[in-house]
């Protein structure tokens, strides 16, 4: 599918800059980009996870003159300054919310100008696409549809939207496959656990490309084959969407030619494009 040029302002974001000379090292060693590789134009996806290896928040991260900005839902902002200021202990950083949090996006679009600090690359999409996240400013239509088909058709999964807080690992969610994580950077929260799991190949849920026939039902609707539930669905519009579903019992399904259906509508689910991963060969055995 080729998208169209669009430009969306998206509502409900909350900025928060964490700026001062020992800001980057002290966020270097908790959350799980790897900043070493941030380049100044672009913005990258991360998290902050529990020790226990779960995405507690999610944020797209830039750079901004002495430090670093987060992009993410307005939900969560609070409780991440809550725990980023505990995380800060003696180290010189600033923890700041924005009293205003205006954000748009646009892709494939020419007359965005590029040496603007204002305006990142959002490097989750082929650079083709030239996915751009403009801040400070308003533009576009706030019928947020065509960034849901955008994000769904690459498979680009965001907490609140797509995934529930503290019950999904990084690689659930693909963030191994968009820079979300990075291994050898080394330390950051919960990373023995997440280690692990890429280094045994264990992931057995992932996000998928939802497709329907017709509009896909509400968030959060169970994704089943027969009576067993393998998922949930996420956001979605006109029928396109995604799905966070255990991918050995997509295969199952696949193989057997069983229905994959939500709610009452029959769903085909496919890999995202660009993704490093496959369906397994064989069942990897019961939840």
């Amino acid at each position: 599918m080729t998208m169209v040029a669009g430009t969306v302002n998206l509502s409900n974001r909350a900025l928060v800059h964490i700026t001062g000379e020992d800001a980057e090292k002290f966020l270097q060693a908790v959350i799980t980009t790897n900043l070493d590789k941030l380049g100044p134009d672009e913005l990258k996806p991360g998290a902050l996870l529990a020790p226990q290896g779960k995405i507690l928040f999610d944020f797209l991260v830039s750079r901004i003159e002495n430090g670093l900005r987060f992009d993410m839902p307005a939900s969560i902002a609070s409780d991440f300054i809550k725990r980023m200021t505990l995380y800060r202990l003696r180290a010189k950083a600033e923890i700041t919310q924005l009293p205003e949090s205006l954000v748009s996006v646009c892709w494939q679009n020419d007359s965005v100008p590029s040496q603007d600090d204002s305006i990142k690359r959002d490097s989750r999409f082929p650079q083709e696409l030239n996915v751009l996240r403009i801040y400070g400013r308003a533009d576009g239509t706030s019928d947020e549809s065509a960034w849901i088909r955008l994000r769904a058709e690459y498979g680009i999964a965001e907490g609140e939207a797509d995934f529930a807080y503290n019950d999904v690992f990084p690689h659930d969610v693909n963030f191994d496959q968009t820079g979300g994580v990075t291994f050898p950077k080394g330390c950051f929260v919960g990373q023995e656990v997440v280690s692990r799991m890429q280094h045994r190949g264990t992931a057995r849920r992932r996000v998928l490309v939802a497709k329907a026939q017709s509009a896909l039902p509400a968030m959060g609707t169970p994704v089943k084959v027969g009576e067993r539930e393998i998922g949930t669905l996420g956001s979605s519009a006109d029928g396109l969407g995604l799905a966070l579903v255990r991918i050995d019992r997509v295969k199952d399904a696949l193989d057997s030619g069983t229905p994959i259906m939500a709610g009452d509508s029959a769903i085909t689910l496919s890999l995202p494009p660009h993704v490093g991963f496959g369906f397994p060969e064989t069942d990897t055995g019961n939840a």
